[in-house]
């Protein structure tokens, strides 16, 4: 019994110690600086890729697409996305990364950003089944941890025991 025990706490040791990736998306670059600087702040053992672009985040997803091997490891646990951006919008993206075979895609949790208060962005994200909420920039220290702690992956997979 012991010896199970010990295993428990290893699995849930290594569950902890998981890098948590995260992917901003966002056309302001000091929206995107200023944003992964609060996330180290908030979770240092992050693995932050920022985008300034919907098509250059797509594209990365598509290259994990055809290579499952590294999806574990590099696949978003959450998305950070502005919805207010020049070729792609938000919205837009969401199109595309539905379209994406990326493994336990329903697990990547998605927040829509924007700094505009519309009324029907805020309509139109809630409508989106990916995204999981909305939130008005700037981010915040408080939003960040907020978020973090409600979407850590490893803690709401359950653990088998072989």
């Amino acid at each position: 019994m012991e010896h199970v025990l010990k295993l428990i706490y290893q699995i849930i040791e290594d569950r902890t110690m998981m890098k948590l990736n995260v992917m901003l998306i966002d056309d302001n670059k000091i929206d995107l600086f200023v944003n992964q600087k609060i996330i180290e702040k908030v979770e240092t053992n992050a693995n932050i890729k920022t985008f300034a672009s919907a098509n250059s985040a797509i594209n990365y997803l598509k290259v994990l697409e055809s290579s499952p091997r590294t999806q574990v490891m590099f696949a978003p646990d959450i998305i950070f996305l502005d919805i207010n951006m020049p070729e792609m919008n938000g919205f837009q993206f969401l199109r595309e990364f539905n379209k994406l075979k990326i493994e336990k895609k329903e697990n990547i949790k998605i927040y829509m950003l924007s700094s505009s208060t519309n009324f029907e962005d805020v309509q139109e994200a809630n409508k989106q089944k990916q995204c999981i909420g909305f939130i008005n920039k700037p981010l915040t220290y408080q939003t960040i941890k907020n978020v973090l702690i409600q979407s850590r992956p490893f803690l709401t997979q359950p653990i088998k025991l072989t």
